[in-house]
């Protein structure tokens, strides 16, 4: 009898413990998608804030300065280089984007130098260049259809 109270113990415990990392594996992915629709929400939010090269702050931002001020803010820690938020993601197909997933282009002949933060309905949040300003850009817009080489998710 005790050893089959033990049993039924164990096999509680193990129940117990399957559930409970069921709850939080479910709650980490429940998690990570709101924090990335609120990493969208967080650059969109930055429109009209000045390009700076090399910044990542509302003072000024590049384009991977505010795919990295706006992950940060949204609580979770991305790389700051485009080409390192580029091998740090994983690939999604262009018909399975979701808000917050980083798109990637080529421009001035570099390829993923740029990248900008999906904000769905085929819109997305960059810092475009010098002297130009935070904006909200189509992706049915012929320019960037052209320029597009990755669509990647953190």
């Amino acid at each position: 009898m005790h050893r089959s109270g033990i049993t039924a113990s164990a096999s509680a415990v193990r129940r117990h413990a399957a559930g409970q990392w069921l709850r939080q594996h479910t709650d980490r992915r429940r998690t990570s998608g709101a924090r990335h629709r609120e990493a969208a929400e967080i650059a969109a939010s930055m429109v009209r804030k000045p390009y700076r090269y090399g910044g990542n702050t509302p003072q000024g931002f590049d384009c991977s300065g505010l795919v990295y001020f706006s992950f940060k803010r949204a609580g979770m820690d991305v790389p700051r280089s485009t080409g390192t938020q580029r091998g740090k993601s994983r690939k999604v197909s262009v018909s399975g984007l979701a808000r917050g997933d980083l798109l990637f282009f080529n421009q001035d002949g570099k390829y993923s130098s740029h990248v900008g933060i999906y904000l769905g309905d085929k819109r997305f949040v960059h810092a475009p260049s010098s002297g130009k300003r935070v904006r909200v850009d189509s992706l049915t817009d012929t320019f960037w259809q052209k320029h597009l080489v990755d669509t990647r998710r953190f």
